[in-house]
C-alpha cells in the first residue's frame, strides 16, 4: 500500500471509531461495485448512513469538506441507490448520506468532523 492509501486507511479507521462511539453501527467498508466505491455504510437507528471519509495532512491546500463537490455528492446518492438495490430496498429510517473529515496535525491528535445530512 503506497502512503496515500495507508492515509487513507488510517482516516478510514478513525471514522468507523467516531461513528460507533456515536452509536452507529458499521455495516461494510470499502463497497465496490462498477460505479464506485462506498467508504463506510452503517446503521443510525433505523436509518442507513452512506458516509464519504476524507482525510487531509495539516496545512493540505484544501480542507477535506471541501473535497466533496456537487458531482461526487451525486456520485454518492447513485452508489447509495445501487446498494440499497443489492441489500433489499431502504430501511424504515431513511438513507443519510454523511461526510466524515479527518485532519492529522503535524503534532498531536488527529481532528474529526462529522457532518450528517451533507447530500
Amino acid at each position: 500500500m503506497n502512503a496515500r492509501g495507508a492515509l487513507g486507511r488510517y482516516g478510514e479507521d478513525l471514522a468507523a471509531r467516531l461513528l460507533t462511539e456515536a452509536g452507529m453501527d458499521v455495516l461494510e467498508r470499502n463497497w465496490r461495485c462498477r460505479a464506485g466505491e462506498i467508504d463506510i455504510v452503517a446503521r443510525d437507528g433505523d436509518a442507513l448512513v452512506v458516509c464519504e471519509v476524507k482525510t487531509r495532512r495539516a496545512g493540505a491546500f484544501e480542507h477535506p469538506m471541501q473535497a466533496v463537490t456537487p458531482a461526487k455528492a451525486e456520485r454518492l446518492r447513485r452508489l447509495a441507490g445501487i446498494w440499497l438495490d443489492r441489500h433489499g430496498g431502504p430501511p424504515p429510517g431513511g438513507v443519510r448520506i454523511d461526510l466524515v473529515g479527518v485532519v492529522l496535525p503535524g503534532r498531536g491528535a488527529p481532528v474529526t468532523e462529522h457532518v450528517r445530512g451533507m447530500a
